[in-house]
Formats: structure tokens, sequence, C-alpha cells
């Protein structure tokens, strides 16, 4: 079978599978398996030697081990309520602006996204502590729900972020210089989200009502009770950045660290533990197969050279690069909106990275950039992931309000893409300081 072909009817077939319900990991492997029997004269011994061998791969990975230990530390931060503890301190220091309370809902969900990795758990985590606390202060429906939405996308972004060691292990790029790329991107978006912030409710400052002055002495109470989640961050991240030990090894620390704080504060029973490693076992065990069914479907699409036939038929349709990105950015957002955080990416790198790599470009930023653009797609209508999120939180608020609510924070995530893709320094310059 000719090789592009294969290639075609196997994306077909994979997008038939994913349409009738069939998980993204299964549909990517058989994808994969059936395709590259193909290409082998339908001799299908081969193609399950690889289901075999890409499985057990997976599974002895010491990157991917990474994954359930960052679910692990996120389960038992909310266990111990230290996303409450982010929201007080930020809503203690800043609550009292005009705005206030969703500029501490926006660097409460960097901050957990910290401790979490993940954007929907993120979103679901301040959908329940932040939400009714703007609301009761008169905020609009549509924008305080908008604004959790919107931060809650920050929890892919800032390390440790799950899909980063994804893109890492399948990208074959360092899991530490992800997330050392990606620290001067997090405050970027925070700082625009904020701004953001304060234009929006300049022009309309009956969607954000400023709230009462807390006392000092109450400030400084909430930040002494603040301590554990901050040291937890400190240490992860710190010690991650500056080599004091592996990703894997930061995140076995950050979940052990988490338990104990959980332990500590008496929020961890019987019950609440099992939930917690049922979770982290339910999530990894997804999380892992879409790894094995990518990684068979991009080796079957590595043997086709499909890839390289595509780059040539890029090259020769006279396309600028800016243009060519241009159309990539669109592609990304529509499969954004579309899918989950993991499937977007998955579904398209064995395709794209190739192109990024023959224009001479460095990974490391397309892996921000990949996350960004994705972050974007879970606020666009029509079926933003995390718009959906938040309405099953509060069913009462319509979802034209909540797509109106994200479209200030959409406006500033397109100026940060913009930003990153105009100065890739801005992703670059810090591992290059670290390895230095």
């Amino acid at each position: 079978m000719d090789p592009v072909a294969a290639v075609l009817v196997g994306l077909a077939g994979m997008f038939v599978l994913i349409m009738l319900h069939v998980p993204l990991g299964i549909a990517m492997g058989i994808a994969g398996v059936i395709g590259f029997g193909a290409l082998n004269a339908f001799n299908f011994k081969p193609a399950l030697s690889l289901l075999a061998s890409e499985t057990a791969s997976a599974f002895s990975s010491l990157d991917l081990a990474t994954i359930p230990l960052f679910i692990m530390m996120g389960g038992f931060a909310s266990a111990a309520g230290l996303s409450e503890d982010l929201y007080r301190v930020a809503y203690a220091l800043i609550g009292h602006r005009r705005g206030g309370l969703a500029m501490a809902t926006i660097g409460g969900c960097a901050g957990f996204g910290a401790v979490c990795g993940s954007s929907i758990a993120t979103t679901a985590t301040f959908g329940k502590v932040a939400l009714p606390s703007m609301l009761s202060r008169g905020y609009a429906p549509g924008y305080a729900t908008g604004t959790v939405a919107a931060g809650g996308t920050l929890g892919i972004l800032v390390p440790p972020s799950v899909i980063m060691v994804i893109y890492a292990v399948l990208a074959e790029q360092l899991i530490i210089t992800l997330y050392t790329a990606a620290i001067i991107p997090s405050i970027i978006a925070v700082a625009l989200h904020w701004t953001s912030i304060g234009l929006y409710t300049a022009w309309r400052p009956d969607a954000a009502p400023s709230g009462p002055r807390m006392p000092w002495p109450e400030r400084w109470r909430e930040i002494r009770r603040s301590w554990a989640v901050v040291l937890l961050i400190g240490i992860v991240l710190g010690g991650i950045t500056f080599g004091v030990f592996t990703a894997t090894e930061g995140a076995a620390v950050g979940a052990a660290l988490a338990f104990f704080f959980a332990l500590a504060r008496r929020t961890l029973n019987g019950k609440t533990f099992w939930l917690t490693l049922t979770d982290v076992a339910s999530t990894s065990g997804m999380i892992y197969v879409i790894i094995v069914g990518a990684s068979i479907f991009s080796y079957f699409v590595a043997v086709s050279h499909a890839p390289e036939a595509m780059i040539k038929a890029i090259s020769g349709s006279g396309l600028s690069i800016p243009i060519i990105m241009f159309l990539l950015m669109l592609m990304y957002l529509v499969l954004g909106a579309i899918f989950d955080e993991v499937a977007a990416m998955v579904i398209t790198l064995p395709f794209v990275l190739p192109l990024i790599k023959s224009w001479g470009l460095d990974p490391v930023w397309w892996g921000i950039i990949n996350v960004v653009i994705i972050e974007l797609g879970m606020l666009i209508p029509p079926i933003g992931m995390n718009v959906f999120v938040i309405h099953g939180l509060a069913p009462t608020v319509p979802l034209a309000k909540i797509y109106a609510g994200v479209a200030p924070y959409i406006a500033s995530s397109l100026v940060r893409l913009a930003l990153l893709l105009s100065v890739p320094s801005l992703c670059l310059w810090l591992p290059a300081v670290m390895k230095g």
C-alpha cells in the first residue's frame, strides 16, 4: 500500500473510532497497528510486537513515572485545602481592589497549577473555591465564571505540568528544560490576565465591584496560614529548576509533602485517601494508554515517511513560514476546542514536530507555543472544554454569558501568543541561563 495513502486512511479510521467514542489512546493504537501492518504487506506480526514493546517502554520509563506522582501531589494538596489557602492569601492582598477577586482567582489558579498540573482540575477546584465568593460579592455571573475558566487554563502552563511531561517524552526533550522554559511565559500570562481585568473593570465597573479592605493584621494571618503551599511550591519548583533533584524525584518529594500536609491538617481520612489514589490510578492509566497509542501511531507515521512528503509539499507550495504558522495556529484552536488538552497535542505531533524542526526552530519553544494555543482552544466556542466544566458547576449561568466572560482573557491570551511567537527568547532565555 502507498505509505502516504496508508497514513491518510489511518488518520480517517482513527477519527471515525474517536467519533464512535473509542478512547483516544486505543483509537491511535488500532490505527497504528493496522497501518503498520498494511505497510508490511498486511503482515501484522511486527505491528503486534510493536504494541508489546511500546507498552513495556512506557511503563518502564522513569520520565513518565513523573505523571502519576504529580497527579498524586495535586490530589493530596486538594485534600489538604491548599487551594483555599492560595485563594485566601490572594484575596487578602488584592481582594479590596476593583476586580481584586478576579485577580485573586487568576493568581490562585496559577499557584494551584504549580501543585496540580491539570487545567480541568484547576478549573473544577476554583469553581468551588472562588466562584461562590465572587458571586456573593456582586460580580457579574458571566464574568465570574469566565474568570475561573480562564484561570484554569494556567494549570497546564505553570510547571509542573502533566501535558509538558507528555510532550517532553514524545518529542524526546528534557522535562526540566520544558519546565524552565515555561516560567517566564507563566508570569507573562498572569500579568496580561491582570491587565485585562484592570481594563475591563475600568470599562465595566459594575461587573467586578471592589470589596472591603482587609486590615494588615488579618492579611499577615492569612499569609502565615498559607506557609504550607508556599513551601510545597518552593521546594518542588526550586529543587527541579536548580538541579537539586530530577523532575521525577521532585514529583515524589511533592507527593510526600502534600500527603503529610493533609495528614497534619487531619483532612485525610480513609475515604479521602482511597478516592485520591483511585483518581490517580484512573487518570494515570488513561494517560499511559494515550502515550502508548500515540507512540505506536507516531512510529507508523515515521516509517511511512509521510512527514517528509508533507514537508516537501509545504516547501513547494510557495507559502511563507509565517502564513504556515498562522494556519497551524488555526488548526490547534479548532482541535483544542474539540478535543481535550492531551489529545490535541498527541494527534498532531508526528506531523507538526518534523515540520518545526525542518525550519530550524527549537522544539522546546514549540512545546510552550503548543501549550499556549491549546489553552486558547479550551476557551473558544463552540466546545471550549473549560467553559463546559465551569458551566457544569454553575448551570444557571448561560453558556453565552460564560463565553462573553472569557472574551477579555482570550484577547490577553492572543497578545501573549503573539509575544511568544515574535520573541522566542522569552521561552528559551532562562533554560540557556540555567544550563550556563
